[in-house]
């Protein structure tokens, strides 16, 4: 058999893996208790592997803040020596089946969502989404919000879960994408057709009433509470994917604020980085583009998944955070079916004529028609100590790409 012929039986399985894949939330649980290969006084963060010292401002911002929320520093000060003298261990979230949202920290007493992928076996994590440490702010008000979801919301939430059995998140998402969702920056669906669910789990479960209706206002006042979960799901459907011996179809981009990385279902574990882009989009009041810092977060799977960016054209909605025109946004969602292997069978979009989503990004395919991934992104301050201050579109590096393809030719030259 030719080589091409066995790139495409290749790239064949790994989208179908992808189709296949049935993400269902079955806990809420500390890291600690379910995430391989994390240990005490790590954290855990976005993108491809970076240096403490290499890493950008909001990274910086976001690891001091974890630091300070697991009790291991009391203070920024003293968090900085500590991880300038290497006392704590810092490793990618995609190393131990994991993702998390801008900066993506997590350590281990954080819950997380444990959505397992139903068809193949495999578990992948996520951290809560929220607007202010993950992008780097490490104030007191920034601190609290983690440990209510640690000590109120997750606790509730996962009682709830236990007393349901487990919460399929498949037609969630179908029906979120039929409803104008995006699944990366914009989840109004998805995030009321959740918290509709766990809220009849919370009313079945036995919890106390504080507890209950924290709780309840916290899901249903939380427009991008299923991003988490969104995430999660993406990377028990890419993971599901990996490790195909000939396949050139990606199956995680990742961003940390200074790289950009891919990696590819026939390359093994291999990043292929380049510099983090320039995002282009709108601000909030009182920041501007000379505040913005570049690219970041583990939040593209949901694109390496054919959601987000590559179908913005089916949510209009999405606009008025990130920019741009309906015109537009239809482009992008066509483009991508130039870069992608296939179209998903269920996951629709209603806008668009009702065709599949397109997945399976294919480096060649990058490569040859110089169309690269779009992305739509928040965007961080570039300096430690920031909420999130703007959301826009950012196209994923050539070069990450063409590195790929080098290295996948020079791995199968003997073909």
């Amino acid at each position: 058999m030719e080589i091409k012929q066995k790139i495409e039986k290749a790239n064949e399985e790994a989208v179908q893996r992808m189709i296949s894949g049935l993400p269902v939330l079955v806990d809420i649980a500390p890291a600690g208790e379910v995430v391989p290969g994390l240990e005490d006084r790590m954290i855990m963060h976005s993108g491809p592997p970076i240096e403490w010292k290499k890493m950008c401002g909001a990274q910086r911002g976001a690891i001091i803040g974890a630091l300070l929320f697991e009790g291991w520093a009391k203070t920024p000060k003293e968090a900085e020596k500590l991880l300038n003298n290497g006392e704590i261990k810092i490793e990618p979230n995609h190393h131990h089946q994991a993702v998390g949202p801008m900066a993506g920290t997590i350590t281990p007493s954080m819950p997380l969502w444990v959505v397992e992928n139903k068809t193949f076996g495999n578990r992948a994590f996520c951290r809560q989404v929220e607007p202010k440490q993950q992008f780097g702010e490490f104030s007191e008000e920034a601190i609290k919000g983690l440990e209510l979801w640690r000590d109120i919301w997750a606790p509730t939430l996962r009682q709830a879960l236990n007393k349901m059995g487990e919460l399929e998140l498949a037609p969630i998402i179908t029906k979120a994408l039929q409803m104008g969702d995006e699944l990366h920056n914009r989840h109004t669906a998805s995030s009321s057709l959740f918290a509709n669910e766990m809220a009849k789990g919370i009313a079945d479960a036995d919890i106390p009433k504080k507890e209950t209706m924290m709780t309840l206002g916290y899901i249903t006042g939380h427009n991008l509470i299923f991003l988490g979960l969104a995430m999660a799901s993406g990377k028990a459907i890419a993971d599901a994917a990996h490790g195909i011996d000939y396949s050139t179809v990606v199956t995680a981009m990742a961003r940390n604020g200074t790289d950009f990385g891919i990696r590819v279902s026939g390359l093994g574990d291999e990043w292929f980085t380049a510099p983090a882009p320039v995002v282009d989009g709108l601000y909030l009041p009182g920041y501007t583009s000379a505040d913005g810092g570049l690219d970041m977060g583990d939040s593209a799977i949901t694109e390496t998944v054919g959601w987000g960016g590559f179908v913005i054209g089916g949510a209009p909605g999405i606009l008025s955070l990130v920019g741009g025109t309906p015109e537009e946004a239809i482009g992008y969602s066509k483009e991508m079916r130039n870069i992608t292997t296939a179209t998903h069978s269920t996951y629709r979009m209603p806008g668009l004529g009702s065709i599949g989503t397109s997945m399976g990004i294919d480096i060649r395919k990058v490569v040859q028609t110089n169309i690269t991934p779009i992305i739509d992104t928040a965007i961080a301050h570039q300096d430690p100590g920031y909420p999130i201050i703007g959301a826009g579109l950012v196209r994923a590096p050539i070069e990450c790409f063409k590195s790929a393809l080098i290295a996948f030719s020079k791995k199968y030259s003997g073909d």
